[in-house]
């Protein structure tokens, strides 16, 4: 197995989501595409986040809204979930 150096995360800047580090409503979806999401969501499941990952805590029609836009934007299944 190829040596991985540990990867520390500092927490994001003060008035961002501690989730992703966007700025974003809460309401909405988190930032799927922010190195510190992925990392953070890798650290903790062990796999790629999806964008349906990334819009969970979301109301229903926000969270197929989030999935839908990424579909028609060319996004594949693995990232749409």
């Amino acid at each position: 197995m190829k040596y991985r150096p540990p990867i520390h995360l500092h927490p994001p800047l003060r008035g961002t989501c501690p989730k992703c580090g966007a700025r974003h409503d809460p309401a909405l979806p988190h930032d799927r595409d922010s190195i510190y999401y992925q990392l953070r969501f890798h650290r903790k499941y062990g796999r790629e986040p999806t964008w349906a990952d990334a819009a969970a805590h979301c109301a229903e029609d926000v969270r197929r809204a989030c999935v839908e836009k990424a579909r028609a934007a060319g996004a594949p299944e693995e990232i749409t979930g």
